[in-house]
């Protein structure tokens, strides 16, 4: 089965989120944005889900972590719980 990790940042608005995108290309840490902004209990832990196989998280998040580029900052992906950046970190396929 397949299993992944990855990493997020939750925000209420895709305004927020996109601009805490262009902060991240431009070179600000994905973990340092995830305590100050994330929505989520995660963002203490610089937004970290750990490692899950499919069927465990919401479809929208799951085709963008099961099928995009590891190691690339993907979204803004909304979700019912709001817009997320999203980080696969590792993945076995």
């Amino acid at each position: 089965m397949t299993r992944a990790k990855a990493r997020h940042i939750l925000v209420p608005t895709l305004e927020e989120c996109e601009s805490l995108k262009q902060e991240i290309e431009n070179g600000a840490d994905f973990a340092e944005m995830a305590a100050a902004h994330s929505k989520c209990p995660s963002g203490q832990r610089g937004g970290n889900l750990g490692e899950f196989g499919k069927g465990q998280m919401v479809p929208e998040f799951e085709a963008v972590v099961f099928n995009e580029e590891v190691g690339k900052v993907h979204g803004p992906v909304k979700t019912q719980f709001g817009y997320h950046l999203i980080e696969v970190t590792e993945r076995n396929d």
